[in-house]
């Protein structure tokens, strides 16, 4: 991990919402990055930054942040990156306008996750993604580009997913999630619904998850994106819990390994992450526990500073082959967190400087 002489100056794009917030909350601090402004809607541009949010961390705003005044989403920004925690309509306007006149976008939208010639990054897992931005500047005649960050959840199934696939090969994978309300963003869903409640749908989730899953654990081609021939099927609940969330995963692989040899895939992961350390990232990618009950979102949540994916529950499946359990920070590591490691993987591969 190298030194920067000078911080890079950084805008938000959506800064009063959770994910702005989390933005806000993990940049301000950064070793690298600095934020020179934030952007925001109609309804908040013009206002300091602490009339125009409703701040929901136990942090308090940062001091040099609150009175920033919100400028209006337009590409003149004293900025050379740009986080977008925009809407996925907003995201889809606004996002292109920025990469093409010169911004690097590093987007938690969904708007460009499918795109052919956009890396949809997680970069202990699939740096190859990057190799995408040269034939995107190209074909699109801009200046900038745009990386994406995956859903949430799919988030915290990749990441344990790739290490096994890599050694034994993955055919299907069947996930179970449970969705913190935080997710949903505020002012979200109302208590009424969601209180004493499991709620067995989220729109559009389940489609991200089954598509994001096989883009993330697949290649690239001079076409662009190749998916994972893997068959993935999601089924995605929303539950009464503020951050954190579980997925109940079940595999099977092309060769089926022994319960030890998972283990050991997963320390080996680790150990070779260790050697390609970035500011955000965790000591252990992956925490695997081997207590009955673990992982819980209210003790495991913020391990690795939220940053790392909690595993277990590791045992033979009598349908798959093997299932588990993983816990992601959706709101760190699923999502600002996410955006802000793949922004220092683009500075430490020389496209940022």
């Amino acid at each position: 991990m190298h030194e920067l002489k000078n911080k890079i100056s950084v805008a938000i794009l959506g800064a009063t919402g959770i994910v702005g917030q989390r933005f806000v909350q993990l940049l301000a601090d950064h070793p690298w990055f600095e934020i020179t402004c934030l952007a925001g809607s109609e309804r908040s541009r013009g206002k300091k930054y602490d009339e125009a949010v409703t701040w929901l961390l136990p942090e308090a705003i940062p001091d040099e942040i609150s009175e920033m005044t919100i400028q209006a989403l337009k590409p003149d920004l004293p900025a050379k990156l740009v986080f977008s925690a925009l809407p996925t309509m907003a995201a889809l306007e606004l996002e292109p306008i920025f990469a093409a006149e010169g911004y690097v976008v590093c987007s938690n939208a969904a708007a460009f996750r499918q795109a052919k010639d956009v890396p949809l990054l997680i970069p202990e897992i699939n740096p190859n993604h990057l190799a995408l931005i040269e034939n995107q500047q190209k074909q699109r005649s801009w200046q900038g580009f745009i990386v994406t960050s995956p859903n949430c959840s799919t988030t915290g199934i990749a990441l344990p997913l790739k290490p096994i696939e890599q050694i034994f090969g993955i055919e299907s994978v069947f996930a179970t999630t449970l969705q913190a309300i935080s997710g949903a963003g505020y002012p979200g869903i109302s208590a009424i619904d969601v209180s004493n409640n499991v709620i067995p749908y989220i729109k559009g989730e389940e489609e991200k998850i089954e598509k994001e899953t096989k883009i993330l654990l697949g290649q690239t081609n001079q076409a662009g994106k190749s998916p994972h021939p893997v068959v993935v099927s999601a089924q995605c609940n929303r539950v009464n819990v503020l951050d954190g969330h579980t997925a109940n995963i079940s595999t099977k692989f092309g060769k089926k390994p022994k319960l030890k040899e998972i283990y050991q895939t997963f320390d080996e992961f680790n150990s070779i992450a260790e050697n390609n350390r970035l500011p955000s990232s965790p000591e252990q990618i992956l925490i695997v526990d081997q207590q009955e009950g673990r992982p819980q979102p209210r003790r495991d949540l913020n391990r690795g500073n939220g940053m790392s994916v909690s595993v277990g529950q590791i045992r033979p499946c009598p349908i798959f082959d093997f299932k588990f359990t993983s816990l992601v920070h959706n709101t760190i590591r699923g999502a600002a967190g996410g955006a802000i490691l793949n922004a220092e993987l683009l500075v430490d591969q020389g496209f940022v400087s």
